[in-house]
């Protein structure tokens, strides 16, 4: 996949106390409270990390945050857990993505997609996982996800999907 490329004067860093969090609204209520509230806490404790995307004012335009986690096996579709040991399997997870409401339908919350699956396949390089899942906030984000090939885990409508050979095979093209 080619590199990720955000409009001139846009600028994607690590979440640290310098970025105006509490200004972020992208119109989702757990959205914006995980950035204002938790986000960073989780960072400091290694619990997962989330990358800040400033536009020219310095003004958060949008955000995701990443972190790994575990799946039983028995919750996987079956075409991802064919041949794969009847255990916890390990997962990336895209846990929280947003873009502020003066910056949607500028093609930031694609462009956020594409760097986080980037970030995910070359950390799978080191540490292999067997999909990348993600929650759902609402009908909408489901729709918008599964533009990227995202599908949906047996009995579970809002949690999704997108298995590491679908990931290589996407960062490949």
């Amino acid at each position: 996949m080619k590199p990720v490329r955000f409009p001139d004067g846009f600028r994607l860093s690590s979440l640290s106390s310098a970025h105006p969090r509490r200004e972020f609204d992208c119109g989702e209520a757990l959205v914006n409270d995980w950035l204002w509230t938790k986000a960073l806490q989780s960072q400091e404790k290694h619990l997962s990390t989330s990358k800040i995307l400033v536009d020219p004012d310095k003004k958060i335009a949008g955000y995701y945050t990443l972190a790994v986690g575990q799946i039983d096996f028995s919750d996987l579709p079956r075409d991802v857990a064919r041949k794969l040991p009847r255990r916890a399997l390990p997962v990336a997870l895209l846990a929280w993505l947003g873009v502020s409401l003066g910056h949607q339908g500028l093609g930031l919350g694609t462009r956020l997609v594409a760097q986080s699956l980037g970030d995910c396949h070359e950390a799978g390089q080191t540490f292999a996982f067997v999909g990348v899942i993600l929650d759902c906030v609402s009908d909408a984000a489901k729709s918008f996800y599964q533009q990227w090939d995202f599908a949906e885990l047996p009995g579970n409508p809002y949690r999704l999907i997108l298995s590491a050979k679908r990931l290589a095979a996407m960062m490949h093209k």
